[in-house]
């Protein structure tokens, strides 16, 4: 494979493009493509199976041996262009970039794809994340734990959002995601006999003495409002993590970080 072309321009149709899909929501909604960005999360596309269109670098940053190196062994090759400096400053969303950008294709994300190979499988359900650097935390400890799947339910936000993307590390490649309403992924656990433990601050007892060590499903809810009654009364417990200070609730990525490790904890001596 050779580098196709060299891109100056700003006004350049495909920069245009990247931008778009960059910027905008609809644009990817609409092509089913998305943009990434750095060296870290291009390789962790790329292990997981993700499909590339276009891969951008400038070559000021990164040479084009190493690109090629990364692509190396792809069934599909996509195109290489290298860019100028203005253009990858236009392109790039990162402070500290790595130079390079690719277009890539977004997955499917039904809960039909869903597979576990731990037939005692620990997931985290996330009802309507509002801000990408909540979802993007919360993915990001689902790698760290090892989690087997996180869930969206009635998913408000974009997925492939760049924040999403550039807050998770680049774990949203490494996690399975699923994607559905509520009432959906409720009947998928209930015939799948996995446990449901809903975080709320009412009818709940303390996280801590719940046993997580069956097939369970952690679920949490937005910052404003927590979790619906729809959760609330079709989960087998609810459960809270007892507050010491003035304030009764934290950030919802760290409160859902510290139950999956508590889960992890008791697995550990199963």
């Amino acid at each position: 494979m050779h580098k196709s072309k060299y891109i100056e321009s700003l006004q350049n149709p495909l920069i245009k493009k990247l931008v778009l899909l960059k910027e905008k929501h609809r644009g990817r909604k609409k092509s089913g493509l998305f943009v990434l960005e750095g060296t870290r999360e291009f390789q962790m596309a790329l292990n997981s199976g993700y499909k590339m269109y276009t891969v951008l670098f400038y070559s000021g940053i990164v040479e084009e041996n190493r690109v090629l190196q990364y692509l190396d062994g792809l069934a599909h090759l996509p195109d290489l262009v290298e860019v100028s400096k203005e253009v990858y400053q236009r392109i790039a969303y990162r402070e500290k970039t790595e130079g390079i950008v690719a277009i890539a294709e977004s997955k499917i994300h039904g809960l039909e794809e869903l597979k576990f190979e731990n037939k005692n499988p620990l997931i985290l359900i996330a009802e309507s994340p509002e801000k990408p650097g909540n979802l993007g935390a919360m993915l990001r400890t689902a790698d760290a734990a090892k989690l087997d799947a996180v869930i969206l339910a009635d998913p408000k936000g974009d997925l492939y959002n760049p924040n999403v993307i550039r807050s998770s590390v680049g774990c949203i490649f490494t996690v399975q995601i699923g994607m559905a309403s509520s009432k959906e992924v409720i009947r998928y656990l209930k015939e799948k006999k996995i446990g449901i433990y809903a975080a709320a601050l009412s009818a709940s007892i303390p996280y801590h003495q719940v046993d997580f060590t069956g097939p369970s499903a952690i679920a949490v809810g937005t910052e404003s409002t927590g979790l619906t009654a729809t959760w609330l009364q079709n989960a087998d417990q609810n459960i809270i993590i007892p507050m010491q200070g003035e304030i009764d609730s934290m950030n919802v990525s760290v409160s859902a970080a510290i139950i999956i490790f508590e889960a992890k904890r008791q697995r550990a001596f199963k």
